[in-house]
């Protein structure tokens, strides 16, 4: 499996950015996944990072080196996010469950599965195409679909959700897959600081004509200009998948050399709250790939010894 990369995440207008993202591989198997902590609730930094902790400890757990059922696997681990979310609650005392939005795309053999909640998004781009992408699970998207059959009159404001982890029901939770993947084909999951001022059709066209490393830095930039100054947090993680058959690629990540059980993530294992960081640019990731390939090198020569 070989794959290239990109990721950035920009805070806005706002006071602090409750966004979450990262990845996570085996040898045969990679887990990309981003949450957008939700405003009028408590810690929702927190609630994004659990999330994704969640996620990544399942996979680790589940993937030896693949997983027998993807789409159950992302069923389960984001309904164990939402479980997390609850207890974390409880222990706390809080009044008020924290919440977040997730999307994750599992990529396995030579497809791509994924699951989301909520209205952070997954664009898929084949060419100069935009082959798939997710529904939000808010009001107002279901209001667009619905006034093709019945004819609608007030609005709805696109940031009113009806479902997301945290919430007091189980939440309503989507999965695709499987999906075949051709080399190039390009996948972008983001937050909706991106979306909500960013047209499609003009995220379809960067990541459709620029390389990820231009594309992706210049869609975060174009959110923010078009936000003004009270934009929204602006997360956005993109990879392009490369066939496994390539040795000549010198770019992006192999895991053809990885043993069964070395487990790679760029994923805290702790909650960070308000240490974190609020911008994460290319540079912290590249450290992070650093740190991983590292520890994959001493193990493999533990191996060999």
């Amino acid at each position: 499996m070989r794959f290239s990369v990109y990721q950035v995440s920009r805070r806005g207008g706002r006071e602090k950015n409750e966004d979450r993202m990262g990845y996570c591989y085996t040898r045969d198997a990679g887990l990309f996944a981003l949450a957008d902590g939700m405003g009028g609730h408590p810690e929702g930094e927190v609630a994004s990072q659990l999330a994704l902790q969640t996620l990544a400890a399942m996979f680790q757990r589940d993937c030896k080196p693949t997983l027998p059922d993807p789409l159950r696997f992302l069923q389960e681990a984001v309904i164990a996010g939402h479980h997390q979310l609850l207890r974390y609650a409880t222990q706390k005392a809080l009044i008020d469950t924290p919440r977040t939005t997730i999307v994750a795309c599992l990529l396995q053999g030579n497809a791509a599965y994924w699951a989301h909640c909520g209205d952070s998004r997954l664009y898929l781009v084949r060419g100069d195409k935009l082959v798939a992408r997710t529904r939000d699970h808010s009001y107002s998207e279901l209001q667009q679909t619905m006034s093709q059959v019945v004819p609608m009159n007030d609005r709805y404001n696109r940031n009113v959700l009806f479902t997301c982890l945290g919430s007091p029901g189980k939440p309503v939770i989507d999965t695709v897959g499987p999906l075949l993947l051709q080399t190039g084909d390009r996948l972008l999951l983001c937050s909706d600081g991106l979306w909500g001022t960013v047209d499609d059709a003009v995220i379809t066209e960067q990541l459709a004509r620029h390389a990820l490393s231009d594309a992706v830095p210049e869609l975060v930039e174009q959110a923010l200009r078009n936000g003004g100054p009270k934009s929204d947090n602006v997360s956005v993680l993109a990879l392009e998948w490369e066939s496994a058959e390539d040795n000549d690629s010198t770019t992006g990540i192999s895991t053809q050399q990885l043993g069964e059980e070395v487990f790679a993530s760029t994923i805290q294992a702790s909650v960070l709250g308000a240490d974190a960081p609020d911008e994460l640019d290319d540079a912290e990731i590249e450290r992070s790939i650093r740190e991983i390939n590292e520890a994959i090198r001493r193990s493999s020569q533990q191996r060999k010894g």
